[in-house]
C-alpha cells in the first residue's frame, strides 16, 4: 500500500485551515454542512493538535479511477449488441433519473467525477455507439442531446459552469458503446482537461 506523509509545519496549517473555511462557506458544501453540522469540529487548534500523518487518500483512489476506467476502455469492444445503457433505458437496472422525454434519458452517474456528473443518452442507439460513428441522419439526435444538457444543468443548477464530454473510442476512456454525453459541474473545472 502506498502511504505519503508530510511534515508538519505552521505554514500547512493555515493553509489546510484556509481551505477548511473556504470548504465550510462553500455554495455547495453549505447545505451539507448546515444539516449535519458536517464541519463545526475543525479548526486550526484541533488541526494542530493532531499531530498524526496527513494521506491523500483521495488522490491515491482517483489514480486507481482512473486506471480502472482505461483498462475497462481498452477491454471494451463496439458491438451492435445491447449495453448496460439498454438495460438503463429498459428500466431493468435502477437509476437516479434526472432527465426524460421520448428521445432521450439523463441520469446520475454511478462513479461521479465531480459533485454534479449526468449521464445524457439517446434512447435508440441507431448505429450511435460513438461520436467518431455520426452520420447525417444523426444530427437531430445530436442536437437533442446538447439540448438536454442545458436542460439538465438548469434542473441541477450548474447552468453558470459546466462542462459536456464526449469519450470517443478507447483512447478517450470510452467504456460503454453507446454514445452518451456527460455533464459535469458543481465545483471549479480546470483546464485544460485530461
Amino acid at each position: 500500500m502506498i502511504s505519503f506523509h508530510f511534515i508538519w509545519q505552521p505554514r500547512m496549517a493555515a493553509a489546510l485551515a484556509s481551505s477548511l473555511s473556504l470548504l465550510r462557506t462553500s455554495r455547495l458544501a453549505l447545505p451539507y454542512a448546515t444539516r449535519c453540522n458536517a464541519f463545526s469540529h475543525l479548526s486550526l487548534g484541533s488541526l494542530a493538535a493532531s499531530f498524526a500523518p496527513l494521506r491523500p487518500q483521495r488522490f491515491v483512489r482517483h489514480i486507481t479511477a482512473s486506471s480502472n476506467e482505461e483498462a475497462a476502455a481498452k477491454n471494451a469492444v463496439d458491438t451492435s449488441g445491447p449495453t448496460i445503457f439498454d438495460k438503463i433505458i429498459a428500466k431493468e437496472i435502477p437509476s437516479d433519473i434526472v432527465y426524460e422525454d421520448d428521445n432521450v434519458l439523463a441520469f446520475r452517474d454511478i462513479n461521479p467525477q465531480a459533485p454534479v456528473h449526468i449521464l445524457i443518452i439517446p434512447k435508440l442507439r441507431d448505429g450511435l455507439t460513438q461520436l467518431s460513428k455520426a452520420e447525417a441522419r444523426h444530427c437531430e439526435i445530436l442536437g437533442q442531446l446538447l439540448y438536454a444538457s442545458k436542460i439538465v444543468a438548469e434542473k441541477e443548477g450548474i447552468a453558470e459552469g459546466f462542462r459536456v464530454v464526449i469519450n470517443n473510442g478507447p483512447d478517450a476512456c470510452q467504456s460503454v458503446y453507446h454514445l452518451h454525453l456527460h455533464v459535469i459541474g458543481g465545483r471549479q473545472l480546470k483546464w485544460p482537461p485530461g
